[in-house]
């Protein structure tokens, strides 16, 4: 089934939130079905409308490295099917036939005092962080069930962040408005020349750094790894990565470990950045400033780089929200999503995928893309929140203009058997084609950039 040309309101809105020009996305047609599930808020527009610009983007830099001058891609036909399976890759990914481990006993809903309170506690120092907060007796389900009973939602929320931990009080409506892209400045400096660029490979020769962890960052980074950019990920040796995590989302790229703290790593990480064309971060705002790796550090020094920040809360969230660490489902139960979700009993519900992860990751690379494209010298931010506004405000036409909800799919056709460092791993292809190769194990490559 194909649904037309340029017909797509989503794509459109996106499209222009990462500054490309309108009458391009008439180039995009969607083919095939793609179900995500149904639900009340439009995840399937969402999830199409980021693929497409992404792939737009691409198709723009194709032709403006084959022209040397303004980017006329190529129609773009986007298959659903593909989206759809992409978009819950993590679903579809097995270890050597294991499934992956999805979320921990203690992440979850848990029914507070007043309230819902929603926990995250998929990494072991954020696990140890909620059981010192609450003062559990053991990190047993149960444990937790009792003391968020006898606590208010924004009494376990802030004793939790407090302690390093991580726990948001569902809330019961949307939260305020949030910008999808931000450009926050251009630098009016050139990155480096890039000639032609072999087919549907159009970041060829790019050099990406990745300071970026979980899905969003590294959706963005395993895309344009796909598309043809060296991209290398750089991690703190003391902050380990989930391997069903790395597994999932590291392929396209290497992975390597540096501490910052010491002269002889920091001195590494300093060469890495001077040969870069594109950094893409994905800490919380403030957390790399205090290393000078800032965007204003990094343009001041570097003023044809692309920087891409990507943060949960977003930077015009209210304090204390703006700095704080958060994930998909915190952001889905902080910004009102989770309550929109409720089942009939009144218990917080969830979207049907991690549709905030994927969709802001390919709108970054959709946003790389495009300042590539125009020359690098740029500052670009992202965030789940604004995602989160896009789907609950800016979305909320798409699903009639786009001819209805979900239609059923077969992921089979979209899924891969490929050798990695984990083994073999089944998992989910990239909507614009497959990885020759698996990811290697998380922080076991060189920090070194491959020779051009």
């Amino acid at each position: 089934m194909v649904i037309g040309w340029g017909r797509d309101g989503g794509t459109a809105q996106a499209w222009e939130a990462v500054g490309g020009a309108p009458e391009l996305v008439e180039r995009v047609r969607f083919a095939g079905a793609g179900d995500l599930g149904e639900g009340p808020l439009p995840v399937r527009e969402l999830a199409r409308a980021t693929v497409a610009v992404c792939g737009l983007a691409a198709g723009e830099l194709a032709a403006v490295r084959a022209a040397g001058t303004t980017g006329d891609p190529l129609p773009l036909v986007v298959d659903e099917g593909a989206v759809a399976t992409a978009f819950v890759s993590e679903r579809h990914l097995r270890v050597e036939g294991r499934p992956a481990v999805a979320f921990a006993p203690l992440s979850g809903f848990w029914r507070a005092a007043d309230g819902w309170v929603r926990t995250h506690a998929n990494y072991p120092h954020h696990e140890a962080a909620l059981v010192r907060a609450l003062g559990l007796p053991s990190p047993a389900p149960e444990a937790l069930r009792a003391a968020v009973a006898a606590r208010t939602a924004v009494g376990v929320q802030e004793a939790v962040y407090g302690a390093g931990g991580l726990a948001v009080a569902v809330a019961g409506r949307y939260g305020d408005p949030q910008p999808l892209v931000e450009t926050v400045r251009t630098t009016g400096e050139r990155g480096r020349v890039l000639g032609e660029a072999p087919p549907g490979r159009p970041v060829t020769g790019v050099r990406v750094l990745d300071l970026t962890r979980v899905i969003a960052g590294p959706v963005a980074t395993r895309t344009l790894g796909l598309l043809g950019a060296d991209v290398l990920r750089i991690d703190p040796p003391a902050l380990p990565e989930s391997d069903d995590a790395y597994a999932d989302t590291g392929f396209g790229k290497r992975s390597a470990l540096l501490d910052l703290a010491r002269a002889a790593d920091r001195a590494v990480f300093e060469g890495l950045l001077a040969e870069a064309d594109v950094v893409v971060t994905g800490y919380r705002p403030g957390a790399l400033e205090r290393y000078g790796l800032g965007a204003r550090d990094l343009l001041e020094r570097w003023p044809g780089l692309v920087v891409a920040e990507l943060c949960a809360w977003g930077w015009r969230a209210p304090q204390p929200w703006a700095g704080r660490r958060g994930f998909d489902s915190l952001v889905q139960a902080g910004y009102g999503i989770a309550a929109a979700c409720a089942g009939p009993d009144g218990t917080p519900g969830v979207l049907p995928a991690q549709a905030l992860d994927h969709g802001t990751g390919y709108l970054v690379a959709a946003g790389v893309l495009r300042a590539i494209a125009e020359g690098g010298g740029r500052q670009l931010r992202f965030s789940l929140a604004g995602t989160a506004s896009w789907l609950v405000r800016g979305l909320a036409g798409a699903r009639a203009e786009n001819g209805g909800g979900a239609r059923e799919y077969e992921a089979e056709p979209w899924l891969r058997e490929t050798g990695s460092g984990y083994g073999v791993l089944r998992h989910a292809a990239s909507p614009f084609g497959q990885w020759p190769g698996g990811p290697s194990r998380w922080g076991t490559d060189r920090a070194a950039w491959l020779p051009r």
